[in-house]
């Protein structure tokens, strides 16, 4: 059964959040914006702050998926980083 906006909008409550914040700059909830330029920035705004936000979410979502993908796979070994900070200096020639 496919979900409804808000059910996969409640799954994401940061974007849920900045979507209710949006709607709120379309209602002039605050009753403060009065002029067009001044919604259209606001909007704008909203919108570069919810594009932030779903990229984000995207990354670290996928970044979880592959790190489990990575865990499942046996035959995938983790890098570690060396102890040694590498080989030491050759001493100069006389």
């Amino acid at each position: 059964m496919k979900k409804n906006l808000e059910e996969r909008l409640r799954a994401h409550p940061d974007l849920y959040a900045r979507i209710s914040q949006l709607i709120g700059v379309v209602e002039n909830t605050g009753g403060d914006v009065v002029k067009a330029d001044e919604a259209e920035r606001r909007v704008i705004e909203e919108i570069r702050r919810l594009g932030q936000e779903a990229l984000q979410g995207w990354a670290e979502r996928r970044a979880a998926s592959v790190e489990r993908a990575a865990q499942a796979d046996a035959q995938l070994q983790r890098k570690e980083k060396k102890d040694s900070p590498g080989t030491p200096a050759s001493e100069p020639s006389r």
